[in-house]
């Protein structure tokens, strides 16, 4: 469905789904996340408007992360960086944060930051109908010069045939159950004594408009609270095809994340699609 300031990886969260105190969550973007988001995969769906559109083709991991949008893209004051695969982890699996709601526990499986094999052998282990587990994955950051606090984090998930529609609509069922619930995680494998981190969520839709080029569009805002620490990570999931492209922000205190850039999440949308369409021709 991202705390030390995020950074941009997937174990983001995108969802996702996402993802950052120490909770696990919020320890690296959703995207990622979706998310959803993704965290994966991606993140929960929120809010979605679902267009009729044609089949598109599944991209190659090279392709998917050719098509990710660059500076050169969205002009002056942007600053993109692709992350290398492998690169941003929060390095080995200390222990899965567990949802005190079982069917909250997708969404923390889909952000929290597992990697590799780890990361998969737990997405398995979910009680989730359909993998958040994409086939591709391309994470990146976009750095606004002239609001560094509404810099994104986010990913292009591919996935095989329906599971990206799939996915999207089981996550859209979350909001209901997942509008509050707690976690605990155990400590991290360094530092045993540091006991048990209990984290509460607060789960929430935003309004978002769907891009052109895109066949749905989601938003969402998830709050993270551990002791005094409060951190949000609002996040745009569009599915394009079988693929969702998930971009987010983070907040921390009393300062809201902000709206993921417009521009950002239009321009990628535009670029995926077109690679989509280039490979059917």
């Amino acid at each position: 469905m991202p705390h030390r300031v995020p950074r941009p990886s997937r174990r983001s969260a995108p969802l996702s789904a996402v993802p950052l105190p120490a909770s696990p969550l919020l320890a690296a973007p959703l995207l990622a996340g979706a998310l959803l988001l993704a965290a994966g995969c991606a993140a929960p769906a929120g809010g979605s408007a679902d267009r009729a559109a044609a089949p598109a083709r599944e991209l190659s991991a090279a392709e998917l992360r050719a098509a990710a949008v660059t500076d050169a893209e969205l002009g002056p004051g942007f600053t993109v960086t692709v992350i290398a695969p492998g690169h941003g982890e929060t390095g080995p699996d200390g222990g899965r944060e567990t949802a005190d709601k079982p069917v909250c526990q997708p969404l923390l499986d889909a952000v929290a930051p597992a990697a590799g094999p780890a990361k998969a052998a737990r997405a398995s282990a979910s009680p989730a109908p359909v993998s958040a587990v994409p086939y591709a994955e391309t994470d990146l950051s976009v750095a606004l010069a002239a609001d560094p606090s509404g810099s994104l984090y986010g990913g292009l998930l591919g996935y095989r045939g329906d599971r990206a529609a799939r996915l999207q609509a089981e996550l859209e069922g979350l909001f209901g159950p997942c509008a509050e619930f707690g976690s605990t995680a155990p400590p991290p494998p360094a530092d045993r004594s540091r006991g048990v981190t209990r984290t509460g969520h607060r789960l929430s839709r935003n309004d978002t408009p769907t891009p052109e080029g895109a066949d749905a569009a989601t938003g969402f805002t998830l709050t993270n609270e551990s002791g005094a620490v409060v951190l949000a990570q609002r996040a745009v999931l569009a599915r394009v095809g079988p693929a969702l492209v998930v971009f987010s922000t983070v907040g921390v205190g009393a300062e809201p994340a902000p709206v993921p850039d417009e521009r950002v999440v239009r321009h990628q949308v535009a670029k995926l699609r077109a690679a989509q369409k280039a490979r059917e021709s």
